[in-house]
């Protein structure tokens, strides 16, 4: 065990979810789940998006009108939940927005899409900040589009969207968590053969002018790090960070905890894999990490067991006294 090992310090929530089961959870296990990340160290918990298909977080005004669908009212404020749960147990809360078109932001050609994302997020970034955004454990903003590239209309679609955020919160920090267009993106060659990977050198070139236009409007951008071999990790990482902290922007690692590699989709990633992501983003110069997602792949309570087994080896190999055991039901 290296006292100078990487950890995680946060978290995407991904309660409202398009390719995870959901585990059913109420009050109570949430905040036992809740108990459980901070005891391994997490301290901040990003929403990923308030809204998926037909489905909200909360009782919106604003998503009905760009959703193109109804949507079913919850039951249950979940923005206020987290929020509630965040206070209880001193962490910070990032609010997620909505991708409201379909499809992936690479697959969509025609500017007008990014434009009417733009619109409709701006609309609930103003509607979140009126609801919550007095609320002791707001602390930022997560621009939920996920991106690997420069493809016509991203950078304006990040910057109405954080420069929007940060004026009318007080200037509350913005994250995007993009991905690495690596061997593993879209299925890799196998699925697409049209498919073909960016080196890092195009990476680089496509990141540089994201990220000088970007400069202002975002404070943290957390690349996850499963479409890229694992022997490939390191080298992508440093380079973004590189670039990144030459425009002012803080690069964190998103270490999925899910595995890529397997035929199913997606189970709890094998302890070993993780580690080799933990060393390669501090061989990188990565500060902080962040994980998507506790829940489902590392919590003591999730529907798979094995994801108390992660929690269990991590917390072994970083000196930290919590076990899976002291959070179970």
């Amino acid at each position: 065990m290296s006292n100078n090992t990487l950890r995680l310090t946060g978290t995407f929530l991904d309660e409202i979810s398009f390719d995870i089961p959901h585990q059913n959870w109420g009050r109570a296990e949430w905040d036992r789940d809740f108990a459980a990340m901070k005891a391994m160290g997490i301290r901040r918990v990003i929403m990923i998006r308030c809204a998926a298909g037909n489905f909200m977080t909360y009782d919106s005004k604003v998503i009905p009108k760009f959703s193109g669908k109804p949507m079913h009212r919850p039951p249950v404020d979940l923005v206020d939940l987290f929020l509630e749960l965040s206070e209880k147990h001193g962490m910070e809360f990032y609010f997620g927005t909505y991708h409201c078109h379909g499809g992936s932001c690479k697959s969509w050609n025609d500017p007008v899409i990014f434009r009417n994302e733009a619109k409709a997020n701006v609309e609930i970034i103003s509607e979140a900040q009126e609801r919550y955004g007095h609320r002791k454990a707001f602390k930022g903003w997560y621009l939920t589009h996920e991106i690997c590239a420069s493809n016509s209309g991203t950078i304006d679609l990040f910057i109405e969207q954080g420069r929007h955020a940060k004026q009318i919160s007080g200037n509350k920090p913005t994250l995007i968590s993009p991905y690495f267009a690596g061997i593993k993106a879209h299925g890799g060659p196998g699925f697409d053969p049209t498919y073909r990977p960016l080196t890092l050198e195009e990476h680089t070139a496509d990141w540089t002018k994201i990220f000088s236009q970007l400069s202002g409007s975002l404070d943290f951008a957390a690349f996850q790090d499963g479409h890229v071999n694992y022997d490939e990790l390191s080298a992508y990482l440093q380079a973004t960070r590189v670039l990144a902290e030459r425009y002012g922007i803080e690069c964190w690692s998103n270490m999925e905890s899910f595995d890529r590699d397997m035929p199913i989709r997606f189970l709890p990633i094998k302890f070993e894999k993780f580690l080799w992501k933990m060393e390669s983003a501090e061989a990188a110069g990565i500060k902080d990490a962040i994980s998507f997602e506790f829940s489902h792949f590392m919590s003591p309570n999730s529907m798979y067991p094995s994801a108390g087994g992660l929690y269990d080896r991590y917390c072994e190999y970083c000196g930290i006294p919590a076990r899976a055991a002291d959070f179970r039901h």
